[in-house]
């Protein structure tokens, strides 16, 4: 009979739940250079329109501080060979930052340099990834590009924005601390595509078509929203789900009050909050200026009513 795994500790317990009492609601205010190499376009429209919250196990939250720790120990490696790296802009202190399509768009850089060996006189946008050993193999049997295509995107983005012509990739593989290094060089084709899939996104009314119908592929299978996409769950309440809610240069408005909208704000919503219909598993048969009434897949009719405090449309 196999033995039974030993059961959390006590203070391993507790560790993990610190993080999982820390890590906040995932969502971002802007749709990240990081994620528009995602496929599927609705994806990424809930996540511009916070439609689902992160939430994750401790032991995996660790996992992603690791990811972070790694980065300054890899500016001191590149630093060690005599490039020059730079992790905040000079000018501001913080992050190198790009954004686009009003303040909707945008990505911090993980740092830039000159003097890299195979380029010393060439400014390179810096990109640091840890990959598992799965992972990492594939990266460098196939390259970042086909290997990791939401990587070469968010790096295209980058260079686009800060009219840098090359990227340096580097990558560190948890499981053996093997190193693999990548030049890429700037592809404006390229970039200028993904900033228009991410205007078509952040400026769209309704939710673009799934990437697939088959809540079983396995890229729905994975997917953060495959409750609200697949399987008709109610979306979180905040204002961007609200159908009051408008991206527009510099922020987001809100018609029902004709004001603009603090991000803080955003996050809780108002009593006069109502879905977007397409975030509701039914059909609207009836609608006025605080209420939405749907009918439901199973005949029942259920109100999205501003003026109660009902909240959830199943």
């Amino acid at each position: 009979m196999a033995e039974l795994p030993a059961a959390p500790t006590p203070t391993l317990t507790a560790i993990y739940a610190d993080y999982e009492a820390r890590q906040g609601d995932g969502f971002r205010d802007h749709l990240g250079a990081s994620i528009i190499g995602k496929s599927c376009a609705r994806a990424l429209w809930y996540d511009f329109r916070w439609v689902t919250p992160a939430r994750h196990s401790g032991r995996l939250l660790r996992l992603f501080e690791t990811g972070q720790l790694e980065e300054d120990r890899l500016v001191h490696n590149l630093r060690a060979t005599g490039a020059t790296v730079l992790e905040v802009d000079p000018e501001t202190g913080r992050q190198f930052r790009v954004e686009a399509h009003g303040g909707h768009f945008g990505g911090s850089l993980d740092g830039v340099a000159i003097g890299i060996l195979e380029a010393p006189k060439t400014w390179h946008v810096l990109e640091f990834k840890t990959h598992g050993v799965k992972s990492f193999t594939e990266l460098t049997a196939k390259g970042v590009v086909l290997a990791k295509p939401q990587h070469a995107a968010q790096m295209q983005i980058y260079m686009h924005l800060t009219g840098i012509t090359r990227a340096l990739y580097v990558a560190v593989c948890k499981d053996t601390d093997a190193l693999h290094i990548e030049r890429i060089e700037a592809d404006s084709a390229m970039a200028e595509r993904l900033l228009d899939k991410a205007g078509r996104v952040i400026f769209a009314q309704h939710p673009p078509a799934r990437i697939s119908e088959d809540p079983a592929w396995f890229e729905c299978r994975f997917c953060d929203h495959h409750a609200v996409c697949h399987e008709a769950d109610g979306a979180v309440v905040t204002c961007r789900s609200c159908l009051h809610a408008t991206p527009v240069d510099g922020g987001w408005h809100c018609a029902r009050h004709d004001r603009m909208l603090a991000p803080a704000e955003q996050r809780a919503a108002c009593t006069r909050h109502l879905f977007i219909p397409d975030l509701v598993p039914g059909e609207v048969i009836d609608a006025g200026d605080d209420i939405v009434t749907y009918r439901m897949a199973d005949g029942s009719t259920w109100a999205n009513d501003a003026r109660t405090t009902e909240a959830a449309p199943c």
